[in-house]
């Protein structure tokens, strides 16, 4: 997660994106969680690879700790400083790279039940897409046996896309390829990826399979954030998940669910929902929101908002309905 999510901005100006909250809960706090519930079994570490000091500070720090402890595990905090690719990330965390391990890219969320095989070397998560030529993908034997990865096919090769998160019997295999593609400097788009210690995994005859997710989310850009934070709602209303906190406050107010509503937030003569989520202390008056995120300690006034990202401690009181203001702003 060592990225800055540039693609996310303003929001991740002051917030890394794996901690920006969708549907109450932040990214990488979801994500680890599910992925901790499909393992089935104890975490003794999770090691998280973050970038620059001066924007992953002590907070961060503090709150991935937190979420290690929660699930039994120690924590363990790596430094990417420069943007080399994945397999450069994967290898700042050298002392932590023995044993059975997943990796994950913390911009993705998941929702997922299978029964992971364990005596593969290495499970592949992917997902079933309608167009995978705009996707990486697997391409499998007669025994579903992944053999190759593909990057964006011209012609068909298979419908399974992978989607940023792995499963490896013996991570050390995949740090010694990795060290051999940083030694002889063997670079792919500018930077040194993880597919190519995958390859080098598979070439030396270790066995590759697939683990099907149901859901795969991204939290790249404002608007899939947003469709996310929709079909997360739908999920946890379907698992009847409590989401409307009982320290909210409406007046004239009515709130459509699925919603999120954190602790006291207050709701005035507005109507709330569908899919919306409203983080604590945010002040909605005189309004319509659906389809939106508003983070905490925010106030929106006379605002007919849909598909829209707010941000934390900003000022929203005008008639446009898509907007994206990051935290600290005003728009009156």
């Amino acid at each position: 997660m060592a990225g800055r999510g540039s693609r996310l901005r303003p929001h991740t100006l002051t917030i890394p994106k794996p901690l920006i909250p969708v549907a109450g809960t932040p990214i990488v706090h979801r994500l680890v969680s599910d992925i901790a519930q499909v393992l089935n079994e104890p975490i003794e570490e999770i090691a998280f690879i973050l970038g620059d000091p001066a924007f992953f500070g002590d907070e961060v720090v503090e709150s991935l700790t937190a979420l290690a402890k929660g699930l039994g595990a120690k924590a363990s905090i790596y430094r990417q400083l420069e943007p080399k690719g994945t397999g450069h990330a994967i290898m700042c965390a050298g002392p932590s790279l023995e044993g059975p391990a997943v990796v994950a890219y913390a911009d993705t969320l998941i929702r997922a039940q299978f029964d992971l095989d364990r005596e593969a070397d290495s499970v592949i998560w992917t997902k079933k897409v309608d167009n995978p030529s705009a996707y990486g993908v697997v391409n499998l034997n007669e025994r579903d046996e992944i053999i190759e990865l593909v990057e964006k096919p011209e012609s068909f090769v298979s419908d399974q896309a992978v989607i940023g998160i792995y499963y490896f019997k013996d991570i050390g295999e995949l740090k010694k390829e990795l060290q051999y593609v940083l030694d002889n400097d063997i670079i792919h788009g500018g930077e040194y990826q993880i597919n190519d210690g995958i390859k080098r995994m598979m070439a030396s005859g270790k066995v590759f399979k697939t683990g099907t997710v149901d859901e795969w989310m991204d939290c790249g850009n404002k608007k899939v954030t947003v469709e996310t934070n929709a079909k997360m709602l739908g999920f946890l209303q379907a698992s009847n998940e409590e989401l409307i906190s009982q320290n909210c406050t409406l007046e004239d107010s009515k709130i459509i669910p699925p919603c999120f509503i954190d602790e006291d937030v207050v709701l005035k003569n507005s109507t709330v929902g569908p899919f919306v989520s409203i983080g604590k202390g945010t002040i909605i008056e005189d309004s319509n929101v659906k389809n939106s995120i508003i983070q905490s300690h925010s106030l929106v006034k006379n605002a007919t908002l849909d598909e829209a990202m707010i941000g934390n401690h900003a000022t929203f009181d005008g008639k446009f309905s898509k907007v994206s203001i990051g935290d600290y702003s005003e728009l009156i």
